[in-house]
């Protein structure tokens, strides 16, 4: 019975082959002609509903078959965030390289927990980690870990704040401060860690949405006059909204004044430490005590390669490191520190790889070039429309990521801008020819362009501003029928 399982399997495998060389095929193909293709294609409503309605099989289907479903009705049946017109959220800027590093270690399947269970995964992750470091500027003995996005990463670094800061007695009594701008995943974070809202400060930003320092100071001394006891400030280097980069030379200094930790979540903009034109923006963030930072935004990774750095990397093993006895066996020695103690995953693949590959093939310079490609985009974007009457800008160009909005011409309220603009986003990004969607900035809906893909041409950005002055009329009338 087993031989006839081993030979059934075996078969299977040759067809697996087969289906895969097809796919590799499509997949480069798809890469190739990715410009030509619409960013948010029509989703195909009875492919949705076959899905819905498929049952899990008592008796296995065709591999073909499935295959198929997979290609036509899964995968095909959603935007493309790494197209050079995704302008929305913070796109995807996958290089095929990346990919094929992520076929090769899932093929390969290592548990990336420690060295004995994937030596040669360990020593890329850990020289990864150590070149980051000292991209940042943190002393010899910071450290880190590849984990699955900003959202683990900044979760990571806040439970190493809170018990390096805090005794289980404190806990109900700390405040952590954030601007209002920060991703909403430090607020998530922290409340899986157990903070309540009550312990959230939101700082107000200022005119260029960075955290206003003198309400941080005041929220701080307010706090202490209150028997309150401030733990942590939560810095931005590049906002999700703006690509603004909060004063990080004086939170540090506020920090260290009152014992506070300073984690800086970095999760696309530390990816300018790349450039050379544009690694001075985050000047000081090499005096914060942790940082995120997402490879999967701008160093052309795909889903989900991330790390959480740490100044001191004994503030990670002291918060997360566990010695039971059936991993006793795995350790290189019984005071070896592994991957396995610097976060909350024990089983885990091994996310560095792909960066590793891109990295080597690719070499730092040209990832320099795609950070300095983004923000020479993004600038572009407002000299057009600085020069066009139909539109102000909100937030200058930062990182890649500008704001802007339809003004009108004096006739209409901000209420009824505000829904033409929103009118825009939706135009656009229903025509397949760009992404852009909406954010809302002083009070006002204001379209956000994000234009960090490296293959994403001056022509891209002319069509794209061509196109948005082409939504403006019918967004006018859908105001107007509304």
């Amino acid at each position: 019975m087993y031989d006839n399982m081993y030979d059934q399997e075996k078969n299977q495998n040759r067809q697996i082959g087969a289906l895969m060389n097809n796919f590799v095929e499509q997949a480069v193909k798809l890469y190739n002609d990715m410009n030509t293709l619409p960013v948010c294609p029509a989703v195909k409503k009875d492919s949705l509903e076959s899905l819905r309605n498929q049952s899990i099989p008592v008796d296995g289907r065709l591999i073909q078959e499935v295959y198929a479903e997979m290609l036509n009705n899964i995968y095909t049946n959603a935007p493309l965030p790494q197209h050079p017109r995704s302008f929305a959220c913070v796109p995807s800027t996958t290089s095929l390289l990346s990919w094929m590093g992520d076929v090769m270690t899932s093929a390969y399947n290592p548990h990336a927990s420690c060295k004995f269970n994937a030596p040669a995964a360990d020593v890329i992750e850990r020289k990864l980690i150590r070149w980051l470091c000292d991209l940042v500027g943190y002393p010899k003995e910071s450290g880190g870990l590849f984990v699955s996005g900003g959202s683990m990463a900044n979760l990571t670094a806040l439970t190493a704040a809170r018990d390096a800061k805090l005794s289980f007695d404190e806990r109900p009594s700390a405040t952590v401060y954030l601007s209002d701008q920060t991703h909403s995943s430090v607020s998530k974070g922290l409340h899986i860690i157990g903070f309540g809202k009550k312990q959230l400060r939101i700082i107000p930003s200022d005119k260029v949405f960075r955290m206003d320092m003198s309400a941080l100071r005041k929220a701080i001394s307010t706090d202490i006059a209150d028997g309150r006891k401030p733990f942590a400030v939560v810095a931005s280097a590049g906002t999700t909204n703006t690509g603004s980069v909060d004063p990080l030379k004086e939170i540090s200094a506020l920090c260290r004044q009152y014992g506070m930790w300073m984690h800086v979540d970095g999760a696309y903009g530390a990816s300018a430490l790349l450039s050379e034109e544009h690694r001075e923006s985050l000047s000081g963030i090499e005096l914060s005590d942790s940082l995120s930072w997402d490879a999967h935004k701008w160093m052309m990774q795909t889903y989900g390669c991330s790390m959480v750095l740490v100044r001191n990397q004994s503030t990670l093993s002291n918060s997360f490191s566990s010695h039971p006895e059936y991993l006793k066996d795995a350790a290189a020695s019984p005071d070896s520190i592994e991957l396995w103690d610097l976060g909350p995953e024990l089983t885990r693949p091994a996310r560095s790889l792909k960066l590793w590959l891109t990295l080597q093939v690719l070499g730092t310079r040209q990832m320099a070039d795609v950070i300095d490609h983004g923000c020479d985009m993004a600038r572009l974007v407002e000299r057009l429309l600085i020069k066009n009457p139909n539109w102000e800008i909100i937030s200058h160009a930062q990182l890649g990521i500008v704001n802007f909005r339809y003004k009108g011409d004096g006739a209409l309220n901000e209420s009824q801008l505000d829904k033409i603009n929103q009118n825009i986003a939706k135009e656009i990004t229903e025509s397949g020819f760009a992404q852009i969607f909406t954010t809302e900035l002083c009070g006002k809906k204001v379209l956000r362009m994000c234009t960090i893909n490296p293959k994403t041409t001056e022509k891209d950005i002319f069509d794209t501003i061509q196109q948005l002055d082409n939504s403006i009329s019918v967004a006018k009338s859908h105001q107007a029928i509304a």
